[in-house]
């Protein structure tokens, strides 16, 4: 169970797949017309912590080398794209409490996530299979 554990936790593939599919669903779920029906929470701000409480949480398994520095203002800039998007939308608005959410989703995503902390294991970052 401990070594199926590792090769997931080490499997940088795996973690880097899934951010990408979770940008991509991010993106088309911030950019549809809200006169359809989205999957969704009671609250838009809880949307955009839970999407970036995800992002941080998946870039830090896919890529445990990267510090908070690059990390933080990568997502962040990524928020603030799809305000800038959304701002140019008829059915949507631009808004910097969308933008403090995200950031606020980005530091829980920072704190100290026992799975993180064990896919940052020396033995899992030097396996063959973190490339």
């Amino acid at each position: 169970m401990a070594s199926m554990k590792n090769a997931l936790l080490g499997n940088r593939t795996l973690w880097r797949v899934l951010f990408a599919l979770s940008v991509l669903a991010i993106l088309v779920l911030a950019t549809a017309d809200t006169r359809f029906p989205l999957p969704s929470t009671p609250s838009d701000k809880l949307n955009h912590l839970l999407a970036f409480l995800e992002l941080t949480l998946l870039a830090r398994l896919g890529w445990p080398a990267l510090q908070a520095f690059w990390l933080i203002p990568g997502l962040l800039a990524f928020g603030l794209a799809i305000e800038g998007v959304q701002a140019n939308l008829p059915y949507r608005d631009f808004s910097l409490a969308d933008l403090a959410a995200d950031a606020c989703g980005i530091g829980l995503g920072l704190l100290p996530w026992p799975i993180v902390r064990e896919a940052r294991k020396k033995g899992l970052r030097d396996s063959p299979n973190s490339v």
